[in-house]
């Protein structure tokens, strides 16, 4: 019958070792780790490392004084312990499969969003998420439903840059305003919005149609590099403008219209993307 209760225990993950010290306590408790290993037949060099885990697990009691002495917790004790662990374990692993699955199902899928409100509170829930950096291209208008947000994620110490279409002054982000925005606004059709956290996942669309509004949310690598990548080189050409503006736009005109113009496919220069 002992083997079959040491069977038992090996299956409750108890090494060889491991289940014959606790089935000594079990017969006769408390004892020293010199009499556990007599009685058990656990090699006295090996008693200590074995009883050490026992006890680390909470398998075993230890008695403090110079010659320490153990006993073991109740067997009804010992199972219930057990199956709260196991079930435990299956609950972890229930949850963080269940997140691993949608984490790759988000990693591969594009996900639509209509609605402005709808698209700004799918921004928000990713600015909760960010750890590192927050990229954002947006107008004042729509900026102003963020703000609160931006600055919780910069007190967690969230890097946070901003290319502005209008006047946004912040002390807790840096802050490039581009340029005739009102121009631009007029140029596209309405306002955008560019979110990129972290490198690993973007919000992008068009803010200013209301109910109508559209933008895509993604953690698609396909995406988000480029979108990502977009956003960087914006900010390239902002730092280059202010550097050299003068001279970049005797080549270009006024804020670079000669090459908006240029790469146009339209008769009238403006972007026909919202119709």
């Amino acid at each position: 019958m002992k083997e079959n209760i040491l069977e038992t225990l090996k299956n409750l993950n108890f090494t060889e070792y491991e289940a014959k010290a606790y089935l000594t306590l079990l017969e006769e408790s408390p004892l020293t780790g010199y009499a556990v290993a007599k009685n058990s037949g656990v090699p006295r060099s090996k008693i200590y490392e074995v009883l050490d885990n026992l006890a680390m697990r909470g398998d075993i009691l230890v008695s403090p004084g110079n010659t320490p002495q153990y006993t073991p917790v109740p067997a009804k004790e010992l199972i219930k312990n057990r199956r709260k662990k196991v079930e435990e374990n299956f609950e972890l692993a229930e949850k963080s499969l269940a997140q691993f699955e949608q984490s790759a199902s988000d990693r591969v899928n594009i996900w639509n969003i209509t609605g402005r409100s709808e698209i700004l509170d799918k921004v928000k829930a990713c600015i909760h998420s960010a750890k590192k950096r927050i990229l954002l291209e947006i107008w004042k208008e729509d900026f102003i439903e963020l703000e609160s947000e931006l600055r919780e994620a910069f007190n967690r110490g969230v890097i946070i840059t901003i290319i502005a279409y209008g006047e946004i002054i912040l002390d807790f982000a840096n802050v490039y305003l581009h340029d005739y925005s009102s121009e631009i606004t007029e140029e596209y059709g309405g306002r955008w919005l560019v979110f990129s956290g972290d490198d690993s996942e973007v919000v992008a669309g068009i803010v200013s149609l209301g109910k109508d509004s559209r933008a895509a949310w993604t953690k698609h690598v396909g995406l988000v590099m480029p979108i990502t990548e977009v956003i960087i080189h914006d900010l390239y050409l902002m730092e280059i403008m202010e550097k050299h503006r003068e001279l970049l736009e005797e080549s270009f005109g006024e804020n670079l219209i000669h090459l908006r113009r240029k790469f146009s496919i339209y008769p009238d220069f403006k972007k026909h993307y919202v119709k």
